[in-house]
């Protein structure tokens, strides 16, 4: 599976952003899916993951209520819908599928990463 993760960009704070992350090959249905961020000196931290079918989803705290993880398995693209967005939020963002049904917050359970694309959200 490659991951192609795209519609980062520079905004301000309380403006929103939908990333993307569009996935090649035929088993993308079969996976879960990861958002993770990287901050400059932080470690990778999991913001959203969903199951393959969508049916269970996770957030970190800091999130919820403001970003909404989805899949279309018809397109193999995963979406994070982004709102009222924080300079905290500011961060490089991956995509990343695991070869199982059940989402994971661990990073080394993903076996599949996209390029990264940068969120900067100015105060």
């Amino acid at each position: 599976v490659q991951l192609q993760a795209s519609g980062g960009g520079l905004v301000q704070a309380g403006d929103s952003l939908r990333l993307s992350c569009a996935a090649s090959g035929r088993t993308f249905r079969r996976y879960a899916m990861g958002w993770f961020r990287q901050a400059p000196g932080k470690e990778r931290e999991a913001v959203a993951a969903i199951t393959w079918n969508g049916d269970s989803t996770y957030y970190i705290d800091s999130v919820k209520g403001r970003f909404t993880i989805s899949r279309d398995n018809a397109e193999n693209t995963l979406y994070l819908q982004m709102n009222s967005l924080r300079p905290e939020d500011t961060a490089v963002y991956y995509c990343a599928a695991r070869m199982s049904g059940a989402w994971s917050t661990y990073p080394t359970r993903y076996h599949y990463w996209g390029q990264g694309t940068l969120v900067t959200v100015s105060s």
